[in-house]
């Protein structure tokens, strides 16, 4: 998934049974939303990529209670829109065309309306070409002329997308290179009360954020100027991202935890560097590995910070923890913990950390600026070779129908992230396990420590003739 595609939210909204959740099957091409005629089926919030243009969410049932009156509908429905306002870029508002018109429908309305956002009314149900149903009514809600769709038969779905397509407009461009007069955009990301505020307030010198040992208090993506001055005369500029605590997607249970999660994934997307905050006393479990995964996948630059050390070692000063001979062996055995349970991470420096104390806060910001700067590095087109070869011979790929993996040329391609271009046998056979064993060697090999690299193959069929292969450049 692009990260274009990830920023760029299409809502479905509308009252109970109009259709929502077939159509949202319908445009995502596959049965994920729960299709019944029983209103407030859909319990959750339920997302799909769609050509890797656009999110396309199915608010379904948000807000309703497990029986659903008609007392509850009005808040329930209400709740989808305001949903809708906060995530999304364009709603597709959906009403049923064979009932019309009903107050509910208008009551949403309003409710976008107000919110001036891009509105796409979609009359379902029209589910007999030979006996359509008036669309007039529909004007009346305000937001230009209605589409009729059925979702049952996919009639009205193209002109739908090409509506969806035109208010989205193009995909905007790749943002340029980062300047060195540009701040340097650092974000914390973790569970909740693992102390991400903490850290921004102790970089900060201040107590503007937030901070509760209630997990969860801050809910959104908060951005913030500051300067840091290592030494006499040196100014370094960054921006600090506070990200709302990130819960497992199988455990979002109210739109509004959708919502942060939402916006922690879109701070990690646009930052240089994410550090992923670990708590000391806690060790590394399913949701840190989840995390981690996250920032993984969109190619970010990661450092592992384990904050509140402050807590282990005070308790070393009254009796060792169970288990450990010492504060020591705590960090080493911890350490290890983290490169077993993260070992997708591409060799992410570790840092011990106390927010409460301000310790090693100042190996924080370094961190960040070493790792941004690795993201520049280019490999000599004879280095990198050198080094592939010498993997693939000292660990040779299993082998796929009866092929093994055989890289012929190897070039760099791109930075930010790293992107490797490997012509070789048949492009199928690199299994994942193994391009990260060929990321972890050059990682090693060239100190790019906490620096993710993507690869390109270029199967036997789609080589270029003899004398074309491409440069470095």
């Amino acid at each position: 998934m692009s990260e274009a595609a990830a920023a760029r939210i299409v809502a479905i909204v509308g009252r109970p049974n109009v259709g929502k959740s077939r159509l949202f099957n319908r445009i995502a091409r596959r049965r994920i939303s729960i299709v019944h005629d029983q209103p407030g089926v859909t319990r959750d919030i339920i997302s799909s990529v769609i050509d890797d243009d656009f999110t396309l969410l199915d608010t379904g049932g948000l807000g309703l209670s497990e029986s659903p009156t008609a007392d509850s509908l009005i808040p329930a429905v209400e709740a989808q829109a305001q949903f809708a306002i906060e995530a999304a870029h364009v709603v597709v508002f959906v009403v049923d065309g064979r009932e019309g018109l009903r107050p509910l429908d208008q009551k949403v309305a309003g409710i976008l309306r107000k919110a001036g956002k891009k509105v796409i009314v979609v009359a379902n149900k029209q589910d007999r070409p030979e006996a359509p149903v008036d669309m007039s009514d529909f004007y009346k809600l305000g937001f230009g002329e209605p589409i009729a769709l059925s979702a049952e038969h996919g009639s009205g779905e193209a002109e739908l997308r090409d509506a969806i397509a035109e208010r989205l407009g193009p995909i905007p461009p790749e943002a340029a290179d980062r300047t060195p007069e540009d701040p340097l955009k650092i974000a914390f990301v973790g569970r909740p009360n693992v102390g991400k505020s903490s850290l921004s307030n102790r970089l900060m010198r201040s107590n503007r954020l937030i901070v509760s040992e209630i997990p969860g208090t801050t809910r959104d993506a908060v951005e913030h100027d500051f300067t840091y001055s290592p030494k006499e005369g040196t100014v370094w500029k960054f921006r600090l991202v506070d990200t709302a605590g990130i819960r497992p997607q199988t455990k979002l249970s109210s739109s509004v935890e959708y919502f942060s999660r939402t916006r922690s994934l879109h701070a990690m997307q646009h930052a240089d560097v994410v550090f992923v905050v670990l708590d000391a006393m806690d060790g590394v479990n399913k949701v840190d590995q989840a995390i981690a995964g996250e920032v993984v996948k969109l190619h970010k630059p990661v450092i592992v910070l384990v904050n509140k050390w402050d807590l282990v070692h005070r308790a070393f000063r009254t009796e060792p923890l169970r288990g450990y001979k010492s504060e020591r062996d705590y960090r080493e055995k911890y350490e290890h913990a983290i490169r077993q349970e993260l070992f997708f991470t591409p060799g992410a420096p570790v840092i011990f950390v106390s927010a409460l104390r301000g310790v090693a806060v100042d190996r924080m910001l370094k961190g960040a600026r070493n790792l941004d700067r690795l993201q520049d590095v280019r490999i000599p087109t004879g280095q990198l070779n050198h080094q592939i070869e010498y993997l693939t011979d000292r660990t040779p790929p299993s082998a796929f129908a009866g092929k093994r993996f055989r890289a012929y040329y190897s070039v760099q391609t791109g930075t930010r992230p790293m992107r490797i271009k490997i012509f070789c046998n048949q492009e199928r056979s690199l299994d994942e396990s193994y391009r990260r064993y060929l990321e972890a060697g050059l990682v090693e090999k060239f100190k790019l420590d906490g620096c993710p690299i993507l690869f390109d193959l270029i199967g036997k069929k789609k080589m270029p003739r003899p004398g074309f292969l491409p440069s470095e450049d």
